[in-house]
This record gives C-alpha cells, structure tokens and sequence, in this order.
C-alpha cells in the first residue's frame, strides 16, 4: 500500500468541493454498520445478563446439585452416611441436609397464606454454607435463635413479609398437614400447629424466594413436614457450575440406588434452553442487519465507482497498475468497517453499561423473576462482533474493486 493509494482512496471517500468531510454515501455505509454492530452488542448483552442473572437469582437458595431418593416419601432417613460419601467425592466445595415443605402461615391475625417452609442449618454450624442465601438477609440473620433456646426463629422473605406486616419479632403460627392424623372423637383430620417467631427477613431480587419462602432451622422444619429425624435431601456445591453435571454423576455412581441427583440445570431446563435458544434467534436476525449494511457498502463503492470512473481511466492511463485501483477500493471498505464497527463498539457498549448500571428498563418480577433488564457484556462476544462487522465490510468491497480494476483506459476516459 502506497501513499498514492491512500490518498486516492481518502479523497473518494470525502465529498466534492474540497471538503474534508465524508460524502453522504460514505456517512450512510459506516452509519449501517454503526447501527447493526451496536444493536448486536445490546441485545446479546441483554440475552447474556438474562441468563446470568436468572442464573444466580435462582441459585442464590437453590444448590448445584441436589442429592434425593426416589420413592412416594420423598425423603433421605439415612443421610448422615450419605453426607460423607458425598464430602468425599472430588469437586464436592460443600454439602449440608436440606428440609422443603410447605405450610399455611398466619402472622398474629385470620389472614393465612400458604408458603415454602425450607430448612437449613443455621449460621454458626462447622459445614461451610452451600447457598449465598444467609448473605441475603437485612434484618436479623440466619441463627434462628430465639430467647428461649429452642431455634425456633424464622427468616420471611421481604415481600411475604411487607404483605402480611411482619417484622422482626412477630410471632408466626406454622399449620402444616404432614403427618396428619384422623381424631378418633370427630373422625376428621386435624393439621399440625406449630410456633415462630420472626428473627430475621432476606431479600434476594427474585419473587419466588422474597414472596412465598420462609427459612427455619433444619429441626423445626422436619417437625412441620413430618419427617422425624429424615430430610428431604442433600443440597451440594460444587467447584464450578459448568462442572455440576460431572460431579452429579460421580456422586450418583458413588451412592446408587435409591439416590438420585439433579443439577441447577435439570431444576430450570425449560428456562436455560428457551434463554439459549433465543439467543441464538436473536444473533442470526441482528447479523441480517450487518449484512444489509454490507449491501449498502457494496452499492456506496459501486456508485464511486460508475462517479468515478473516467478518473479512474486517467490513472490507469498514466500507468496505475489494476491492482493499485483495487487496493483504493478495499482500503475505502476497510476504513468504513472500521470506523462504523468502532463507532457501533462504542455506542454498544455505552448503552449496555447506561442500560445496567442505572436500571433504565424495569421489569414485573411476578413476570420476569427479575426486577430491571440486565446487561453483561462479554468480551468474547463483543470482540467477535468487532471482528465481524470489519470482515464483512471489508469482503463487500471485493466487488466494486473488482470491477475498478477491470475497467480499460480508453473505454473509462469514453465513458464520459
């Protein structure tokens, strides 16, 4: 590339009269590209903080893997062997006892709502936390100490509590049906009653957990789902998230029938593909817009071309070589992908951060599991973006440099 040749393709690419500035078509080529590069940075912006978020809303109670048992009970009696087979399986972080059940809670009025009673270990206990949910609390925290010793403190999800007027303090009245039994004065069955009272509420951002999730300690739970000294399984974190499912496996393998593991993914499969495959529908409709913005490219150099076509006689009259034409033209497509890619770079990745950061676009949480649109931007993606929008650009160009080069001398000087 000689500086002839930068010269030449800079002037066709500013417009007449001796301006500086670039020619209209030019501003139109690298404003397409400008458009489609940073529609493309959003929206797998978008589509990525979804699924990351959504991911971490939904494991910030739910663990990597869950170990239970197949069976009508539901219920794991000899977990305490199967928790130190569990520890000893490579790739195992942390494991503890988990108890789900549900139950109709009443806060010291008539108004009962039925709610997830989940118990877990309270803080304070040897075994490292597998859930950030202790993490989440505002009010109080996960000891569930009460001032009688007996644990029976509660922790109420901040939207279940703002609906029922709980605070830390209340006393909560637990009405569970597990393990009922036929009175044999009435012959009807009479629900189990339990006592609480609220030590601490939590907040994670994700409806289901802050409107319907109450946490107490892991005894008082297997009193309310009737399950003595049984739990409903083993809750397991593990290394990586991406490594979930190997380590699922081998913790399969080690415990055998009747135990049976899920994944974080095999929780919220329907959720994941759906996010994936959309994201993936998305990718494929914003590439379109590049290509139209290389369509564009190739008729911005096609019209330069036919408007400048008896200069180009000139030049190749005077003795530029075929191959010199077609660099003008390629270094023309090459400085409009750069400029349009590096522009869309930029308004892409400032809108994406504007859009995260100040929450601008609020969602429903009953809807959407979050409360505002998320955007991560992921390097990877955005430097395959960057590299695309430059290629594309730069292979529409091949065309109309192609036919510069091709044109005769005589015949470009005749044609005007």
């Amino acid at each position: 590339m000689t500086s002839l040749e930068l010269a030449i393709a800079w002037r066709y690419l500013r417009s007449r009269r001796g301006s500086r500035l670039l020619s209209f078509i030019s501003v139109i080529a690298i404003g397409g590209i400008v458009v489609g590069i940073s529609a493309l940075i959003v929206i797998l912006g978008v589509m990525n903080g979804l699924q990351s978020d959504l991911r971490d809303k939904i494991l910030v109670a739910s663990p990597d893997v869950r170990v239970l048992t197949f069976g009508s009970d539901l219920r794991v009696p000899g977990w305490r062997k199967a928790l130190d087979k569990v520890k000893k399986q490579p790739g195992v972080v942390a494991v503890a006892p988990f108890v789900l059940t549900q139950a109709l809670v009443r806060a010291g009025s008539s108004y009962t709502e039925g709610a997830q009673i989940a118990g877990i270990e309270p803080t304070g206990v040897r075994r490292p936390a597998v859930t950030s949910i202790r993490d989440h609390a505002f009010a109080g925290d996960f000891s569930f100490a009460t001032p009688d010793g007996r644990r029976h403190g509660a922790v109420v999800g901040k939207m279940l509590a703002d609906r029922m007027s709980i605070v830390p303090g209340t006393k909560l009245t637990l009405i569970s049906a597990a393990g009922m039994q036929p009175n044999a004065v009435t012959g009807g069955y009479l629900p189990a009653v339990f006592e609480a009272e609220v030590t601490g509420l939590f907040e994670t951002g994700m409806y289901e957990y802050d409107n319907s999730y109450v946490f107490v300690d892991l005894a008082l739970a297997q009193q309310v789902a009737g399950l003595d000294t049984a739990v409903t399984g083993l809750e397991v974190r593990t290394t990586s998230r991406d490594a979930a499912s190997d380590i699922a496996d081998s913790i399969g393998v080690a415990l055998g029938f009747p135990y049976h593991t899920v994944t974080w993914v095999e929780q919220n499969s329907a959720l994941f593909r759906a996010l994936k495959l959309e994201k993936l529908g998305m990718s494929v409709i914003l590439s379109l817009i590049i290509m139209v913005a290389a369509f564009n490219v190739v008729s911005t150099l096609t019209m330069v071309v036919r408007d400048k076509t008896r200069e180009i006689g000139i030049l190749k009259a005077m003795g530029l070589p075929s191959a010199s034409v077609r660099r003008v033209f390629l270094v023309q497509g090459l400085v409009i992908g750069v400029v349009g890619t590096g522009l869309g770079l930029i308004i892409g990745v400032g809108a994406g951060f504007t859009i995260d950061h100040y929450r601008l676009i609020s969602l429903d949480p009953t809807i959407y599991f979050i409360d505002h649109l998320p955007v991560h931007l992921q390097w990877l993606d955005t430097a395959l973006i960057a590299v695309l929008g430059v290629v594309i650009a730069t292979l529409a160009t091949l065309y109309p440099a192609s036919q510069a080069a091709r044109l005769y001398p005589i015949e470009a000087i005749r044609s005007e």
